[in-house]
């Protein structure tokens, strides 16, 4: 019998420290019904319902999870993507960017190589030279 308390002990500490855990690295405004502060010393001195309590009515759920009615939240509307290499806009603006720089690059390539080619046909051969 004193396994079965250790254990619900034990899972009871777990639970507090999950809440608390979770109650301190919620956004300000995803903290419902009570002060941040509040919660936490409701966490502190009644870590059993006062966790409970918490993952249930403290905190904001993640879109499209169902509440204590049984609804589903409507989902929130896309956001543009937080890093630019998350943003497709960005990445084609990037393809198209490096593509232009690679045609520019083998233009200026080949009218060098039509330069280079056009003096050595102009210039006369160093064996028609006389020697000195």
């Amino acid at each position: 019998m004193a396994r079965l308390y250790v254990l619900l002990f034990l899972v009871q500490i777990v639970l507090a420290v999950c809440a608390l855990i979770s109650c301190l690295s919620a956004d300000e405004e995803k903290v419902k019904a009570l002060p941040r502060m509040i919660w936490v010393l409701i966490i502190l001195f009644f870590p059993l319902v006062g966790s409970i309590a918490w993952f249930l009515v403290g905190r904001e759920r993640p879109a499209g999870t169902a509440g204590v009615t049984g609804t589903a939240r409507p989902a929130a509307p896309a956001r543009r993507p937080l890093a630019p290499d998350d943003d497709p806009e960005f990445l084609a603006s990037l393809d198209e960017r490096s593509r232009r720089e690679d045609q520019e690059r083998l233009r200026l390539w080949e009218e060098n190589l039509r330069r280079r080619e056009e003096e050595l046909r102009g210039r006369p051969d160093d064996r028609d030279r006389p020697e000195v």
